[in-house]
């Protein structure tokens, strides 16, 4: 049987990935899949680079036009990236009977909704195992594996570059500036680290695992997006105390809004403290972990790579594999994109988020006064919110200023967001609270 043809947009450090292991694992894969599957045309700008990667049995152009409009080409992989040109070679891949795969997140997350309307109304596949997670099937784990679940939440360390510099801040004792720089000479952080560290990437990502998880269309501008360019390895060391550790998740869950008015979805990406006994807060480096729990199979994790070539390449052939089985199918007897029917997506909301439910960690640097203990907890009591622990530590073990200032730390047990807000501003407003108060959110992800 003749061997799939596949046209690749884009050979840097993943598109090399693939093309490697499609050659080193080409007899297994071919097992798998029930035919052979190779790239036959490579669209780079740089084309002197892509022929030294591919050699002379590869066809080698720098117009990825050329490779849609190539009759002999069943499958594209598009790993350029970004939201401009990308969108337009996959809408026009789509719109010439091609499947798609793709790594870019970022793509899907804010055009999702557009391109897989186009997928469908063409009869053709969009797949994107690797634009999640990296190496690790969560995708599939979501879409296929977990299919008989009612998922109830999604969270996870989605982004290693976050990962790894929480990781030294706490192994190290530094601020986040310092471990940036050492992640940045390491090559774990790009020149322009932005999308990474103000959590935008883990936000396409999380926008992703919920649609799938909760069968709602693609909503990445509806996300609560925060990075970790605020936090400092005074909180990483009190969390630490309490039993904590701060990790930079994507969280999405299922429940009635604070008024029980509505069902919906609540979707949001921020630093996050999480019991030092559950096995995602031990995850350390550059890894990722996503904890998923379903009512029937209960929670269960999945941890590995999620960057570098071969764990991206893993999950961009897994996806080439799937297509080469579901090629003579019809669209009906397909896996959905987003796990559930076309027609069959929910419109549950987007929760607002000071419709959260969570609970908190909060600092708050004090006059060493008396009755400061009491005029806080009093605030947050008149507001409803129960207190789980209080920690105070001396002025000479913060910031050597005499003893006249104190740190006070209190965990809280679940509220809502709104009421939160409410009580940290009134908080905020009392003469004796000395800086902004530095409030992290808190998951048990029991």
């Amino acid at each position: 049987m003749k061997n799939i043809q596949v046209g690749l947009l884009g050979i840097g450090t993943v598109g090399s990935g693939v093309f490697a292991v499609l050659q080193r694992n080409f007899d297994e894969i071919q097992r798998r899949a029930g035919r052979g599957i190779e790239i036959t045309m490579v669209a780079d700008l740089d084309t002197a680079r892509a022929k030294q990667i591919v050699g002379d049995k590869v066809q080698v152009v720098n117009d990825a036009r050329a490779i849609i409009a190539n009759p002999e080409i069943d499958i594209v992989i598009e790993l350029i990236g970004g939201y401009g040109i990308a969108k337009a070679l996959v809408l026009e891949a789509i719109a010439s009977g091609k499947h798609v795969v793709t790594a870019n997140k970022a793509l899907l997350a804010v055009h999702g909704s557009e391109i897989f309307q186009a997928a469908q109304a063409k009869g053709v596949m969009v797949m994107f195992e690797a634009a999640v997670a990296g190496g690790i099937p969560i995708i599939k784990s979501l879409r296929e594996g977990l299919t008989a679940n009612r998922i109830q939440w999604i969270a996870g360390i989605i982004n290693g570059t976050t990962n790894f510099i929480l990781s030294e801040m706490r192994d190290k004792g530094l601020d986040f500036s310092v471990v940036l720089k050492e992640a940045q000479r390491l090559g774990y952080a790009e020149a322009d680290p932005t999308f990474d560290i103000e959590g935008v990437d883990a936000a396409h990502k999380a926008t992703l695992m919920a649609s799938i998880g909760f069968g709602i269309p693609v909503q990445f501008d509806k996300a609560h997006v925060e990075g970790i360019t605020a936090l400092t390895a005074t909180d990483i060391k009190y969390a630490e105390q309490l039993g904590y550790r701060i990790k930079l998740l994507g969280i999405s869950k299922r429940r009635e809004a604070a008024d029980k008015s509505v069902l919906g979805i609540e979707l949001r990406v921020h630093p996050t403290l999480i019991p030092t006994k559950r096995l995602i807060a031990n995850v350390e480096g550059a890894m990722n972990a996503v904890v998923v729990n379903g009512d029937a199979v209960g929670t269960t994790l999945y941890y590995g790579k999620g960057a570098g070539a071969e764990p991206t390449a893993s999950a961009v052939i897994a996806d080439l594999v799937d297509i080469t089985r579901m090629q003579s199918a019809t669209a009906a007897q397909r896996v959905p994109a987003l796990a559930f029917q076309p027609g069959s997506m929910s419109a549950m909301p987007i929760l607002p988020m000071s419709d959260v439910i969570t609970s908190y960690y909060l600092r708050l640097r004090v006059a060493d006064e008396a009755g400061v203990l009491a005029k806080v907890t009093g605030l947050i009591a008149n507001a409803g919110i129960s207190i789980d622990a209080v920690l105070q530590r001396e002025a000479d073990e913060v910031s050597g200023d005499g003893g006249n200032q104190t740190d006070l730390i209190i965990l809280t047990h679940d509220t809502t967001e709104g009421t939160m807000n409410a009580a940290l501003a009134q908080m905020q407003a009392l003469p004796t609270v000395l800086a902004p108060i530095v409030r992290i959110r808190k998951e048990e992800l029991a």
